[in-house]
């Protein structure tokens, strides 16, 4: 299930980090996801349950005889909703009740009755943290299931630092995303993505790269964990940070991601190619920074290995992987230069886009591309996010499997 069709109920408890719980929300709502947020009273110290609601534009539940319609006992109605129930803070206390089956107010209650994924966010003082009690309750929880995320080290609300700060909102957001994911039509599928702009060294402090961002290859790759998929990013130098849950090779060279990509193939069942990887390289890169001279500098360059030449070797040889998408940035006859590279490379899919025009070129959050498949099938697509973008293509990807 998909973050933007999902039920989430999130409770709060009684600790200082309920202030993130807000953000927490905030960003959930933001994507789509309805929320309703059941609080224990000590988390109602912390944080007014008027946030809550200003924020989910729903009721907040604290009250375990508060009817919810009229006539639904509230910690049924909550727990038969939910898609995932996310506790974010959970203290000690709520650990130990949640191990133990105690449901003596309405977020337990609702935990007892809930069939949905628990995903547990700690919070707590670093000797709470580390007290044979609390492991052991933690270990119970997660053999049945639960998944806990954090915590993190740092400094505490005593002053002391140490491990029991909640997780941070990106990393709950990301696993939240996984365990939705859970059966989505990428499951049991290890997918590749590339993504950014490989560098090519001229010397110690300057290379030859492009204009790539990586903002397309990290949304296919946050895509596919949202469907199921076991995702491996090959990623060139970026400033974004990687999904929650994907498996990050940092790269390079085009040489480097070409050795990162064979390593990948024999447990790859899709490969996307979304990274914009250098055709030239200098024939020789100075040992030393190279200086200004008086009569320019002449720059002898020579070809990069072809990544979707070799892994059409490899595939026709061992036919993993089972589907191979291509993306062909183009500035001019951008649909017969794409089919070129489409058959010349043997893709199942190619991402064709115009990076010359403003609102679909490097760096920016939209694409406007035109997707061809081998069958001769020519979509072109309007002006999309890049995440709705990447779930177009994993929509053909996904049905391509099932037909392959």
């Amino acid at each position: 299930m998909l973050l933007h069709q999902s039920h989430i109920v999130l409770g709060v408890t009684g600790g200082i980090a309920a202030y993130k719980s807000a953000d927490l929300v905030s960003k959930l709502v933001q994507a789509g996801a309805q929320v309703d947020v059941i609080m224990t009273e000590a988390a109602a110290r912390f944080v007014a349950p008027l946030t809550f609601q200003s924020l989910t534009g729903r009721p907040v539940s604290i009250d375990p005889f508060r009817l919810l319609d009229q006539t639904d006992m509230a910690h049924l109605a909550l727990a038969w909703r939910a898609d995932v129930l996310v506790v974010a803070p959970a203290t000690a206390n709520t650990i130990a009740k949640l191990a133990h089956g105690i449901a003596d107010n309405l977020l337990c209650s609702t935990a007892l009755a809930c069939g949905a994924p628990l995903v547990l966010a700690p919070a707590m003082d670093a000797g709470m943290w580390e007290h044979p009690a609390t492991a052991e309750n933690l270990e119970v929880l997660r053999r049945r299931g639960a998944v806990l995320v954090g915590p993190g080290t740092g400094r505490l609300a005593s002053g002391k630092v140490g491990r029991g700060r909640m997780a941070e909102v990106p990393e709950l957001l990301g696993v939240i995303r996984q365990v939705l994911g859970r059966g989505g039509p990428l499951a049991g599928r290890h997918v590749v993505v590339t993504a950014g702009g490989t560098q090519e060294p001229l010397d110690p402090v300057r290379y030859l790269g492009n204009r790539s961002s990586g903002k397309m290859g990290y949304a296919l790759a946050q895509a596919a964990l949202d469907r199921g998929a076991a995702v491996t990013l090959v990623t060139a130098p970026t400033a974004l940070p990687a999904p929650v849950g994907a498996e990050r090779v940092a790269v390079g060279t085009a040489q480097e991601m070409l050795e990162a990509v064979l390593a990948a193939l024999p447990a790859c069942d899709v490969l996307v190619m979304a990274a914009a990887v250098a055709d030239f390289r200098p024939a020789a890169a100075a040992p030393h920074k190279i200086k200004k001279g008086v009569s320019g500098l002449d720059l002898r360059l020579e070809r990069t290995a072809d990544i979707l030449a070799r892994v059409a070797e490899v595939r026709a040889a061992g036919g993993r992987p089972a589907c191979v998408v291509g993306f062909a940035a183009e500035t001019q006859d951008l649909v017969p230069n794409a089919r070129g590279k489409l058959e010349a490379k043997r893709l199942d899919l190619i991402v064709a886009n115009d990076v010359a025009a403003p609102d679909s070129g490097f760096g920016a959050d939209t694409n406007r591309v035109t997707l061809l498949d081998r069958e001769g099938r020519v979509d072109a697509l309007p002006l999309l996010s890049k995440d709705e973008v990447a779930a177009r293509v994993w929509e053909l990807v996904a049905a391509r499997l099932v037909g392959g």
